[in-house]
């Protein structure tokens, strides 16, 4: 007040002057703000990593003084961001409520901390101020996805009343309401030919102009493109028409109400090409499998360059899909009689995020009849036999283990001059209770629980029959390489970090029961080899991080380059997400090392095994294709559901021209409102369409150069969802799975029963015979 007292009177024009002056530094308070909040954000996160340390020692004193000190600092800033939310930040927004989460998350460690300490009321306190004040808070977990802070704090307080772990909901599937189909059209197939004019087949300028949209909606039926018509009278649309507007769509379509799905899938606010996607999916799950044909394949023929978004928002492209799903129908439905001829969408520039520089050639095919000699030898048949004679290796490198290509085409890996297919399996055998979060996590290859002498897992795990959880006396110790054996498994994928591997129990393995392993460097995911901190994460242009990680390579080289039992060098794990490190940011730098990693395997390498990389999917192909020719082999992590990898295989080899192996691929045995039977069945059903696309795509068959594949994984891993005491059956980020999402603790071959006969106890899941069979 005294100030502005003291202040003259001014003129017009230096009022104008001094307001124009005040414009300017509101403009740069408003323009610094962002600034100032990503400050404040860098600080808050800080004190969450710093806390999640000091847990992880056990370092409570210290631990409690840095959260304080965060929620004394960032508190009333976390509270104001709470305040009116109704719901979680929308995926991508998470990043403008790190504060509320950060303080969140600390309030999390300390309650967590607290009931470690058996300071239950005061756990019970700090859990409760979570759900009280910050309900849509959420953490972030460095496998990548969001998970509710208030959701783990309700089920800690359940916990800490009920005096142990949350029990596995008893089998009490939903009820399955299949569609009521008022109109399923005059046609099957539709002949496009009629109701209109396709133009520019082959080509980045394909369409389909529709001359006769009423013979064409008559013709398609009910939910199909351009039929909007057959809604209006349906009596089953109409009953339920009042109601619809009430339902998530999202939800509704993971349900197992087909019915109610179908019809608000009808009417929902999306994309058209998604729409008729899933449309057509319910249709499928409903048994019109004819309704669901001409579905996808409406989409080839109107929609042929739409894409959605995953989860981990890259581009989905619905008409590639829609493809493989019609060709997955007509296989598995051979008395249809049909097959889908000529259809194709190749995508030029689709291998990053950017889907503004995609351009689409495409043909949209056409369904024509198969002779029906033809429809009986191709049901008896896994493969369409192909090429099986008169090739010459016109390709050839390595020496006891060689990769070759012949002028067909195809690639082939050879074991002493045989053909050798990986049936692997990745194999981390963690015992219930142990977890890297907070540092109890051992090393399977030393473990020995019960002092025998034994390493636990590979020699003394036996199976729980009948599933009492109790070791019979019937139920001898049989150890995870026999039955990783008699399941007919010949390769383990491994690590040689983080922990020290036990030379002497893989030379065992080798020996006894013929299994190899797939040896792998991280190259500097989740910073494993750079040294890097997580915060920063790698940085491939970075010279210390380099010389870091070359030295890890180096290492491993040099420790198990005579050693009878190593296959393949694999480089990286998924690097391309992010995730610890830089290569989504920089995809040509992370490749043009991994190249120059690859080079320094093979100076030191005599035996001249294959080196692969372990990408995730297909991100960045092309960046791999043109900075990667001493890799080897193209391996990537893939889960695209239960119709197996689409076109992968055509992918590499236009764009690369190399081998390929799934280097991870599987599905939980997990689902709500499903029964234990059907989640095993689920899970089987989608290893076994996953391997057979594998093999449909080796030598000799499809693409001609899948080399095998490696299921993920021998072992339910009680510790990736969180509590690892706990057999988490709560959804994580949404997935191409049962019920639409990812349950990351039950990706196992086996299971661990209860939990408290581990790491002993395996329970077989139908999974395991299914590759029994398969696999022998």
């Amino acid at each position: 007040m005294k100030l502005r007292a003291k202040i003259p009177a001014c003129p017009a024009g230096r009022k104008n002057q001094r307001l124009k002056i005040k414009i300017l530094l509101f403009t740069l308070c408003f323009l610094y703000l962002p600034f100032c909040v990503a400050a404040q954000d860098r600080h808050s996160s800080q004190y969450v990593s710093k806390a999640w340390a000091l847990q992880g020692k056990k370092q409570f004193e210290e631990l409690y003084k840095i959260i304080d000190e965060c929620i004394s600092k960032f508190s009333t800033e976390a509270e104001r961001l709470a305040k009116p939310l109704r719901n979680f930040p929308s995926k991508g927004d998470e990043k403008n409520f790190s504060v509320m989460n950060d303080v969140a998350t600390c309030y999390f460690i300390k309650a967590e901390s607290l009931r470690s300490e058996k300071k239950i009321k005061d756990a019970e306190n700090n859990f409760q101020i979570i759900i009280d004040k910050y309900p849509y808070a959420q953490a972030f977990d460095p496998r990548g996805w969001y998970w509710s802070l208030k959701e783990k704090a309700e089920l800690a307080i359940i916990k800490i009343k009920n005096q142990g772990c949350l029990p596995i909901p008893v089998d009490t599937p939903d009820q399955e309401i299949k569609v009521k189909l008022y109109d399923s059209g005059s046609e099957f197939p539709v002949n496009y030919a009629k109701y209109g004019k396709f133009k520019g087949r082959g080509t980045k300028d394909y369409k389909y102009v529709i001359n006769d949209p009423i013979g064409l909606a008559k013709a398609t039926g009910e939910g199909i493109y351009p039929n909007t018509t057959s809604l209006k009278f349906d009596p089953e649309y109409v009953r339920l028409k009042k109601k619809l507007f009430k339902i998530n769509h999202w939800e509704i379509l993971n349900s197992r109400d087909f019915n109610t799905a179908f019809y608000k899938w009808n009417v929902a606010p999306e994309a058209s090409a998604v729409k008729q996607f899933n449309i057509a999916e319910i249709l499928e799950k409903s048994g019109y499998i004819k309704q669901a044909i001409k579905a996808y394949h409406a989409i080839l023929v109107h929609y042929p360059q739409s894409y959605g978004w995953t989860y981990w928002h890259t581009p989905w492209y619905v008409g590639k899909a829609a493809i493989y799903r019609i060709q997955y129908l007509l296989k598995n439905n051979p008395d249809l009689g049909f097959r889908l001829k000529n259809a194709s969408i190749q995508l030029i520039n689709g291998y990053d995020n950017n889907v503004r520089n995609d351009i689409f050639v495409v043909n949209p095919g056409e369904l024509v009849k198969i002779p029906f000699w033809k429809r009986n030898f191709s049901k008896n048949m896994r493969c369409n036999l192909k090429r099986m004679k008169f090739r010459k290796i016109v390709y050839s490198r390595g020496e006891k283990i060689k990769l070759v290509k012949y002028n067909t085409g195809d690639w082939q890996m050879l074991i002493n001059n045989k053909p050798f297919i990986l049936k692997a399996i990745t194999y981390s055998p963690s015992r219930v209770g142990e977890s890297p979060d907070n540092s109890t996590l051992e090393n399977w290859t030393t473990q020995d629980t019960n002092d025998n002498g034994i390493i636990d897992a590979p020699y003394e795990s036996w199976v729980d029959k009948n599933r009492n959880n109790v070791q019979d006396p019937d139920e001898k110790k049989v150890g995870d390489f026999q039955l990783m054996k008699q399941m007919g498994v010949n390769s383990l994928r491994l690590y040689h970090q983080p922990f020290e591997l036990n030379k002497k129990i893989l030379g065992q393995m080798y020996q006894k029961y013929g299994i190899y392993i797939l040896l792998g460097d991280f190259l500097g995911k989740y910073t494993l080899g750079s040294q890097a901190d997580w915060e920063t994460g790698t940085d491939y242009d970075n010279p210390e991080h380099q010389e870091n990680m070359l030295k890890s390579i180096k290492k491993m080289v040099l420790e198990f380059r005579d050693e009878p039992y190593v296959l393949i060098w694999l480089l990286g794990n998924e690097n391309v997400y992010g995730l610890g490190c830089n290569a989504d940011k920089k995809p040509a730098s992370f490749f043009k090392f991994a190249n120059k990693a690859a080079l320094l395997i093979k100076s030191l390498d005599p035996q001249k095994r294959p080196v692969a990389i372990v990408s995730g999917d297909t991100l960045f192909l092309d960046v791999f294709a043109k900075n990667c020719p001493d890799i080897d082999i193209y391996g990537l992590n893939a889960y695209r559901g239960r119709y197996g990898f689409s076109d992968v295989w055509d992918e590499v080899k236009r764009t690369a021209d190399k081998p390929v192996i799934i280097t991870e691929y599987g599905a939980p045995s997990y689902g709500m409102g499903y029964t234990n039977k059907e989640r095993e069945q689920y899970q089987a059903d989608y290893h076994k369409a996953c391997w057979l696309n594998i093999e449909c795509n080796s030598a000799g068959f499809g693409a001609g150069n899948s080399l095998g594949g490696i299921a993920f994984e021998w072992l339910d891993e009680w510790w990736k969802a969180y509590e690892p005491d706990c057999h988490d059956w709560h959804r994580l980020s949404a997935g191409p799975f049962l019920d639409g999402y990812f349950y990351e603790e039950w990706f196992g071959i086996c299971g661990q029963g209860q939990g408290k006969n581990s790491p002993f106890l395996r329970q077989l899941k139908k999974s395991y015979y299914t590759y029994k069979e398969l696999w022998n």
